[in-house]
């Protein structure tokens, strides 16, 4: 049995937390992604006021919807591996302050943008900058008894789990895992994407559901925002996959509708009974939202 959850950037935007939760329950969801993403208003999520932290904890308990999941995308802007010191003592500083607001919100699973450097050129350099600073975010995820799981990207950077497990080679720790997307790991692999999740599955922490266009010579893909089932991923085959290998943790479905959508509740509606079609074929159970 499943739980499903729902990206925070997929409800209605300009609502209290309390009506965000209660419109993710009626949607049927088990739980909402959370997200820090670049942004200075996101970014300042991090030092929010213990009263802000209060609100937030009452409507968990009001709504009986939990946030298990943050989308920690801020390090696409403040990488881990920069070439700039002072940036990267930054990822440093918002890995720690996430870590602190994901123990006080009940958050269990940090999702990290697998991203040495986004805006700045890649290198061996870059790499090993970033091997280095990952290490000291596991030992910081560790204290506090919370996973890090990295996200396969839309970067060639990490964009499988073959990758991710090169890097659990050289951190070894249960509180190092993965989070794979499979729009992201569809676009880069295709055909290659069932083999990769037998190989790998047992670092799967949590996976996220969305639909992309794939990367070719002669196109660089499409990462976001492209229409569940219109798209190069092969739903109902993978979701078949993961049952076989005896997967059985969260899935997110990843949506930007508050962003693009007059009605984010309509659309998120849709995509909701685009998967419960699928997992009612596959026999797959979500856990009931109570």
């Amino acid at each position: 049995m499943i739980s499903l959850g729902i990206y925070e950037k997929a409800l209605p935007r300009d609502i209290s937390w309390e009506k965000r939760l209660l419109c993710a329950k009626e949607l049927g969801f088990n739980f909402v992604e959370f997200s820090i993403d670049e942004s200075d208003e996101r970014l300042s999520r991090l030092d929010w006021s213990e009263e802000k932290i209060a609100e937030v904890r009452q409507a968990i308990v009001t709504t009986g919807i939990p946030l298990y999941t943050m989308m920690l995308s801020g390090h696409r802007r403040y990488p881990l591996g920069s070439l700039d010191p002072k940036i990267r003592q930054k990822s440093l500083e918002i890995f720690q302050k996430a870590v602190i607001l994901a123990g006080k919100l009940g958050i269990r699973n940090i999702q990290m943008a697998g991203y040495d450097v986004f805006y700045e050129e890649k290198s061996a350099l870059t790499r090993e900058y970033y091997v280095e600073n990952l290490r000291k975010c596991v030992e910081i995820a560790a204290a506090a008894q919370i996973t890090l799981a990295i996200e396969t990207m839309d970067d060639p950077f990490i964009n499988t789990l073959t990758d991710i497990a090169q890097f659990k080679k050289q951190i070894k720790s249960p509180w190092l895992q993965a989070y794979p997307d499979l729009g992201n790991l569809s676009a880069w692999s295709g055909d290659a994407v069932p083999k990769d999740l037998e190989d790998h599955v047992d670092l799967i922490a949590a996976i996220h559901l969305k639909d992309t266009l794939p990367v070719t010579e002669t196109s660089k893909g499409k990462f976001k925002n492209v229409a569940f089932g219109s798209g190069c991923v092969d739903f109902k085959g993978l979701l078949k996959t993961l049952k076989r290998l005896g997967y059985s943790g969260t899935y997110t479905i990843e949506l930007w509708s508050q962003e693009t959508s007059g009605d984010p509740c309509q659309e998120t509606a849709q995509a909701k009974q685009f998967f419960d079609d699928i997992f009612a074929e596959l026999e797959i159970k979500q856990r009931p939202v109570i």
